[in-house]
């Protein structure tokens, strides 16, 4: 009687313990399930005032306009550095790009004959997620690595679709030296990829915006569970190219033409939202690599107020637009509160519950200004160019260490022995 007494009760147990499994799975699942989507969209070489919420006065921006009014808009927010490659690591990392090697000569941008990429002991955004039962999708221009062993599938993105490096890459003829008449996509030997293989060589530039929003659509609509989405449109960069219905259709000639183009692809990313239900469960962020490639003059963008743009620590080159999006979660509001792109992972870690990296992390937790609205909890910005410190700002104040511009033949390298500080709330174009 005891054997069957035992054998009952360890049925009994048995079956017990199942059906807590069963409820911590579902209770886990439900979890997961409210857990918030997020989606980045980094545009390349957009300026701070090349969107009409930011003061530009003939291209047309309505959907992000329509987001900075029932969103955050926010006047202090900064590229992680000056250039392509380290601000992208720099966003998907949470760390200064000097820490993870992808700041110096050779690796300030990378290029189609470079070895390098971000190395794989790096926690990417995407990683922290996908550890959290998220899927991933990295939609557009990566530049952080070409070879098969940098691409995104290695840095926790389930699918990839876009190009590898900048556009203007393995050029034929350089678009500088021919501006203004210049020349077509076949120009550029941009390959187009999908997961790890070449799809299209040369990637058609312009339908390059149209497929990536069709892409990421595909995905949101796809995704079965809590998500992740980072779309990094290849353009305003030069080369400048638009689809059919964009081209030639803004006051503001090309460039105008690729910027309101991505403005149309933020309104089919929030429609497929929208469509879905999920608007309110989806943290939506909106913001630029860099400063404005001012070298290139009317196939540039503006740097609003600030002085110098890419490829400079000058506020032109590091602040840049951003737009947070999120009803019901985003405090509408505008944001003068420092804040960065670096910010972004432990942001997203707190929203959605993730373990941060075991790393050091330079990013800040904005999520309480992103609830309730007001100041920020970042004071300090460090400008690196190269692997040198050349500025950093604390509160309103900013020190000058050393000035250069983007092309040092036009302003030249100079160390000060007393630094040069400006009041950047006084004196937003560090004039005085």
């Amino acid at each position: 009687m005891i054997g069957i007494r035992t054998g009952r009760t360890g049925l009994f147990a048995a079956t017990a313990a199942l059906v807590f499994a069963q409820g911590v799975a579902a209770t886990r699942k439900e979890e997961a399930e409210r857990r918030p989507n997020v989606v980045i969209i980094y545009t390349d070489d957009l300026g701070y005032g090349d969107l009409s919420s930011y003061g530009h006065p003939t291209i047309r921006t309505p959907v992000l306009d329509g987001l900075a009014t029932s969103g955050q808009k926010w006047t202090s927010f900064y590229a992680p550095a000056e250039l392509c490659t380290p601000s992208r690591a720099g966003l998907l990392t949470g760390r200064l790009p000097i820490r993870s090697g992808m700041h110096g000569e050779g690796r300030r941008v990378l290029y189609p004959d470079s070895a390098d990429g971000l190395p794989q002991e790096e926690v990417t955004i995407a990683e922290m997620l996908k550890a959290e039962g998220y899927e991933t999708m990295m939609v557009g221009k990566w530049h952080l690595g070409h070879l098969p062993e940098h691409l995104p599938t290695t840095q926790g993105f389930d699918g990839y679709f876009g190009v590898p490096y900048s556009n203007d890459m393995n050029a034929k003829v350089r678009y500088a030296e021919v501006r203004d008449d210049p020349p077509g996509p076949n120009n550029y030997d941009v390959p187009l990829i999908r997961g790890t293989d070449e799809v299209e060589r040369p990637a058609d530039q312009t339908t390059l915006t149209k497929r990536y929003t069709e892409e990421a659509v595909r995905f949101i609509e796809a995704a079965e569970g809590p998500f992740f989405l980072y779309l990094a449109h290849t353009m305003p960069h030069v080369p400048l190219f638009a689809s059919d219905g964009f081209a030639g259709a803004s006051a503001a000639g090309p460039y105008g033409d690729t910027v309101e183009e991505i403005d149309w692809s933020v309104g089919q990313v929030v429609q497929a939202l929208r469509r879905k239900g999920i608007e309110e469960d989806t943290l939506l962020v909106f913001t630029s690599d860099n400063g404005p490639w001012l070298i290139m003059a009317e196939h540039g963008g503006l740097a609003g107020p600030f002085r110098n743009g890419k490829g400079t620590t000058w506020e032109g080159g590091m602040r840049v637009p951003a737009i947070f999006s999120m009803p019901g979660t985003v405090e509408p509001g505008l944001i003068t509160g420092i804040g960065s792109a670096l910010d972004l992972l432990p942001t997203i870690a707190a929203l959605t519950g993730a373990a941060l990296p075991d790393a050091e992390i330079d990013g800040v937790d904005l999520s309480r200004t992103l609830a309730e609205g007001g100041g920020t909890d970042r004071d300090t910005v460090f400008y690196y160019r190269l692997s040198e410190l050349y500025a950093v700002r604390r509160g309103p104040f900013k020190a000058h260490f050393i000035t250069e511009g983007a092309h040092p033949a036009d302003d030249p390298r100079e160390v000060h022995e007393t630094p040069r500080l400006y009041d950047v709330d006084v004196d937003p174009g560090e004039r005085f």
